[in-house]
């Protein structure tokens, strides 16, 4: 109880999250009366980064700065009008396959909002959208980053749960192409009820000739995930390949790239990285502290109370799941569930710790798209002026699918395992 009411104290005075649970450990340290567990904590908060597989998030939102760079999200909308623009309601369809796309490679919902709101919502406010809807539609194709690899989540869910980065990433594809079609279903309904406009007319040539000056830029999915499910690389060394990949074709296919760019984009990512990373440790102390609490263990006890089979705990997890994702980030909601749930999952109901993984993951992103925080609205507000609250309202049928899909996901296991080995 005082390890609990000095984090909530911290997170209510404006501590950041990752401080807030180092300083809890020590909290909880000082209060057992233990002070040989002094001596453990550095090698805990060392040891929660220890891990090969942590270095392919560098690599990851590296990926994504030199795609930026390159002019690559642009070119991938062009690719997306392409294909459906001339449908009613045609660039709301090219803001969800462009997200789609841009998801395999940027993997940050936030990063991917800020990103396509500057790109689309001017575009869908000139054909006559309303801007609300436009800046909402573009928080809900951010939804798609962290699920369909790669995703910085899954590889820090890896971690946590000590399994296969490589298998986790491969999981989220089934669910982020089935999320991508359900989406588009809302908008041919929504469509139908509103009358959106057609985007501007395309000839078969002018989309053959679009398609084919903006297909190479998916050579970079393309390297990332086939050398993952081809087994030739692992999760890591495809990050490596693929940041190589997107360098490659921003600088000799879209010529917007210059190497002169890279070390202030390493910079940045590497700030990036610093912050998710130093996360982990501070997740590593605090899952630390709970074991050593018997947390996991009295939780469990008071879920078979209530759960009594595996689907029942499922639905149990996916409210507590998303009631936490409505006020702490997708990370940390990460760090804090996880050492909680995972071994009642696997231990006591026998789940498979990557389909738990899924529904966790696109749990706490969803609970970026709900208030009272929402913080992927809040980024789409501040790029477009939009008001958040609106946003919710007027995009509440793609938070009522979103929540059929975990429903589905917690039914069927094998919509997030049919492709892993």
């Amino acid at each position: 109880m005082i390890t609990s009411a000095a984090f909530m104290a911290f997170m209510l005075v404006g501590v950041p999250i990752g401080l807030c649970l180092c300083l809890a450990g020590l909290v909880y340290i000082a209060a057992s009366g233990n002070p040989v567990l002094f001596q453990s904590y550095p090698l805990q908060l060392f040891g929660g980064v220890d891990s090969y597989g942590l270095i392919a998030i560098p690599l990851f939102i590296l990926i994504g700065e030199i795609m930026n760079g390159g002019g690559i999200t642009r070119r991938i909308v062009d690719m997306a009008m392409a294909f459906v623009g001339s449908l009613k309601g045609g660039l709301a369809y090219v803001n969800i396959l462009a997200n789609m796309f841009i998801s395999s490679i940027l993997g940050s919902a936030t990063a991917q909002v800020a990103i396509m709101a500057q790109i689309m919502v001017p575009e869908m406010e000139k054909k006559g959208y309303d801007k609300t809807f436009a800046a909402g539609l573009t928080a809900y194709g951010g939804m798609l980053g962290p699920i369909i690899p790669p995703s910085v989540m899954f590889v820090v869910y890896s971690v946590l749960a000590q399994v296969s980065v490589s298998d986790m990433l491969i999981a989220g594809i089934v669910p982020g192409v089935i999320l991508t079609v359900m989406f588009c279903l809302v908008i041919a309904l929504m469509g139908y009820i509103y009358n959106y406009p057609r985007a501007d007319h395309q000839t078969p040539r002018q989309r053959v000739m679009t398609i084919l000056r903006t297909s190479p830029t998916l050579l970079i999915p393309i390297v990332i995930v086939g050398t993952i499910l081809g087994g030739l690389a692992n999760a890591t060394e495809s990050a490596a390949v693929g940041a190589v990949a997107a360098a490659l074709v921003g600088k000799f296919w879209t010529r917007e790239f210059e190497f002169s760019q890279l070390p202030q984009m390493m910079l940045r990512s590497a700030i990036y990285s610093a912050i998710v990373l130093f996360l982990v440790a501070a997740a590593a102390v605090f899952s630390w502290v709970l074991i050593f609490g018997k947390v996991p263990q009295e939780t469990a006890g008071w879920i078979q109370s209530v759960a009594k089979d595996p689907v029942s705990f499922m639905l149990i997890c996916n409210v507590i799941l998303l009631v936490i994702g409505t006020v702490i980030d997708g990370i940390p909601g990460l760090i804090m569930t996880v050492p909680i749930l995972l071994p009642v999952a696997t231990d006591v109901y026998h789940i498979d710790p990557r389909q738990f993984g899924v529904v966790v993951v696109i749990n706490l992103v969803l609970g970026l798209l709900s208030p009272p925080v929402g913080l992927c609205f809040f980024v789409a507000a501040a790029v477009t002026g939009a008001k958040p609250g609106k946003m919710f309202m007027v995009t509440l049928p793609f938070f009522v699918i979103s929540c059929v899909l975990l429903v589905l996901l917690s039914l069927y296991p094998s919509l997030s395992l049919i492709l892993v080995k």
